[in-house]
């Protein structure tokens, strides 16, 4: 049978020429959300070299700001001692945390050998959030599953949450060693270790 996503896609944009407030609602489609990541990190991957780390950070930013509701993800990050945190230090730990996931990716997307992305599947959670399911295809090396949490919220859906390997929460492994950080110095400490991570990233 022949695929008709290409035709439905084509079908979908020209109605959002057409339609006000359809391109909106496309742009809140948990699947679109991560699709138009991955493209990003794929032209990314592809430009590494001339972009070099900053350069990558730089490029990368937006869509990160676009697809990711970090604010959201730094709380969940931290845990329950966030509420006991000033409203300027929480404001400081978004964007220490903004920062640094930031030139996380782009210090490991940071070649391109063929890889590719694959959407294999969306999922309606109980809650209302969604789960958007991926891998990363590598030549030489077995596929990596990459799924995605997506909460809605006033900007539509954004992810909240990644999960390596299909299981593992990438922010419920970051809580502890956080909450270590903040027993130690409070939210001044994970800032400060926040920024000099970020910094370390960005001279590779």
């Amino acid at each position: 049978m022949q695929d008709s996503r290409p035709s439905r896609r084509l079908l979908l944009g020209a109605l959002a020429a057409a339609v006000p407030g359809l391109a909106l609602a496309q742009a809140a489609d948990p699947r679109a959300v991560v699709e138009r990541f991955h493209a990003t990190l794929i032209e990314l991957m592809r430009n590494a070299t001339q972009l070099g780390a900053r350069g990558r950070y730089e490029r990368l930013r937006p869509a990160m700001d676009a697809a990711f509701d970090l604010p959201a993800m730094t709380r969940i990050a931290v845990g329950p001692a966030w509420t006991g945190i000033a409203p300027d230090a929480q404001a400081r730990l978004v964007q220490a945390f903004s920062d640094w996931t930031t030139a996380n990716y782009a210090s490991q997307f940071k070649g391109f050998s063929g890889e590719s992305f694959t959407t294999t599947g969306e999922q309606a959670l109980q809650n209302g959030d969604r789960m958007v399911r991926t891998t990363l295809n590598r030549v030489n090396d077995a596929p990596v599953q990459l799924n995605y949490l997506l909460r809605s919220g006033s900007a539509g859906f954004r992810i909240v949450d990644v999960y390596l390997t299909g299981t593992i929460s990438e922010l419920a492994s970051r809580r502890s060693e956080f909450g270590a950080l903040l027993r130690d110095g409070g939210a001044e400490r994970l800032v400060a270790d926040l920024q000099r991570r970020t910094a370390a990233l960005l001279q590779g």
